[in-house]
């Protein structure tokens, strides 16, 4: 059995991986849990997790990671587990797992080559990257214990 997954032609705006629906009720969580976080900004971090998220299913272990902004998308979307496994299948052909990182790992080459590597797997992938939305890394990869706003990391959820 073959799977066909959805893959852009050309540069595509991320958001249109994830439907006006889901996109609204994502927004929602994450301006709820992060009231800073205007609407507007939310939905954009949206479109951003749905990249990440399509670039890492279709390049796993090659060690991404989401900006602590995009992150809060990722977060977001893993709560909707019938939305966040149905966009998995679509966009990978499988589930996209959240890793955690463990306490003093550190990204491979560094924050910075990680940033690099991870907008490059979203541009070689075919999306848009929001430069606005990846100005510093997540303290995860494709992440609970480890993450910007895990229990763990002093951070309030």
């Amino acid at each position: 059995m073959t799977i066909a997954l959805e893959r852009p032609v050309g540069t595509t705006d991320p958001a249109a991986l994830v439907g006006p629906e889901v996109t609204e009720r994502l927004a929602r969580r994450i301006t709820t849990d992060h009231p800073e976080i205007s609407e507007p900004t939310a939905r954009r971090i949206v479109g951003q997790a749905a990249a990440f998220i399509a670039a890492s299913g279709r390049l796993p272990g090659q060690s991404l990671a989401p900006s602590e902004l995009v992150d809060y998308g990722w977060h977001a979307f893993i709560l909707h587990t019938v939305d966040y496994a149905e966009f998995c299948e679509r966009v990978s052909g499988g589930f996209v797992h959240h890793v955690p990182t463990d306490e003093g790992d550190e990204m491979p080459g560094g924050a910075q080559a990680t940033r690099e590597r991870t907008l490059a797997a979203i541009t070689a992938a075919g999306y848009t990257v929001d430069e606005e939305l990846w100005p510093n890394m997540a303290d995860c990869t494709q992440c609970h214990a480890g993450c910007t706003d895990s229990p763990n990391s002093g951070k309030k959820k």
